[in-house]
């Protein structure tokens, strides 16, 4: 039977140097005198040499398969036990927090809320959606959203646009060709306009004029609920001009544009050549996946006659289709 081995002063991954070399001699020579073990107890710590039930005087060494695991399960087991305690802090002081809030601003709620977690960061959005009244502008980047994630709003939405909002959705080109997102806009009932463009900027939900939610982490996972009026003035107005930059999707699309051939597509594909991106950069630029870019990456080369990737570029410099306006 083997046991976890003992929390460490200096942590898991902290094996002196005697100690390396003891247990390496171990493993050749089988098992190691028991005073050795003497000048590195990390070793016994660690659950990497244990008595040797035939003659206590020695010690024999545990198999590197069979530490490594229970020394990482040690740090995982660590790692969790920290986690629920934030998790419990966290709990504790957001009834505080908000008390707190509003106290000092007179029981209006703070300008900026940290919003840690899908759970808060979803529920604090839908208790905002349940009270907007006028208009909701949102920017979805990432190319098509999940049929799951379309059905899971579908009702919230629908709710949105029967009190009379307005609603407005800025996507990339690639959601135009996703036919769960036509289907959804095409069930709901009310003033809904979806817009595309190359790119867009990150996530963002606005409400009414007085509320916006930004992600303040890069997977997401930490939000920023803004009540600020200069802020979400300024979050409005960058949204407004991508929206008038922006090709109609729904509810009646407009054919994007194309010039000498070249797609509008193609021409933000060519300007991230020339910046030097790779073919999975580009793809999570414009919010497609790679085989998808590689494809319109070679319909452009076929375009401009191009044989290999360095021609291509001195040939997009050279055909003149960046100094074109989309």
């Amino acid at each position: 039977m083997t046991t976890e081995p003992r929390p460490h002063p200096h942590g898991p991954d902290e094996l002196c140097d005697a100690g390396s070399a003891l247990y390496a001699r171990a493993l050749r020579e089988g098992r190691v005198r028991h005073r050795e073990a003497d000048t590195a107890p990390c070793l016994i710590d660690f659950g990497l040499l244990h008595p040797d039930v035939e003659d206590m005087t020695w010690l024999r060494p545990t198999a590197p398969a069979v530490a490594l695991p229970q020394l990482l399960r040690g740090i995982e087991d660590h790692i969790a036990r920290h986690r629920e305690r934030e998790e419990r802090l966290t709990a504790m002081f957001e009834p505080l927090m908000a008390l707190d809030a509003r106290q000092a601003a007179g029981g209006e709620p703070p300008e900026i809320t940290v919003l840690d977690g899908f759970e808060r960061i979803n529920a604090a959005i839908d208790r905002a959606m349940a009270d907007a009244s006028e208009e909701v502008l949102t920017v979805q980047p990432g190319g098509v959203r999940s049929p799951e994630v379309l059905a899971d709003a579908l009702p919230r939405e629908q709710e949105l646009l029967a009190r009379g909002c307005r609603m407005r959705t800025l996507y990339q080109h690639t959601t135009r060709h996703s036919l769960p997102a036509l289907a959804h806009y095409e069930q709901l009932d009310g003033d809904v306009e979806v817009r595309t463009l190359n790119e867009v900027t990150e996530r963002m939900v606005v409400l009414d004029h007085s509320v916006a939610f930004i992600p303040a982490s890069k997977d997401r996972t930490v939000a920023l609920e803004v009540r600020q009026p200069a802020i979400v003035d300024y979050l409005i107005t960058t949204f407004e001009r991508l929206w008038r930059l922006a090709t109609p999707m729904f509810p009646h699309a407009a054919q994007l544009p194309a010039e000498n051939g070249i797609t509008t597509r193609q021409h933000a594909i060519a300007e991230l050549l020339v910046e030097g991106l790779t073919d999975t950069e580009i793809a999570a630029r414009l919010g497609m996946n790679v085989r998808t870019a590689r494809e319109h990456i070679a319909k452009l080369a076929a375009i401009l006659g191009s044989n290999s990737r360095a021609q291509l570029g001195y040939l997009i410099g050279q055909s003149g289709i960046l100094d074109q306006n989309h």
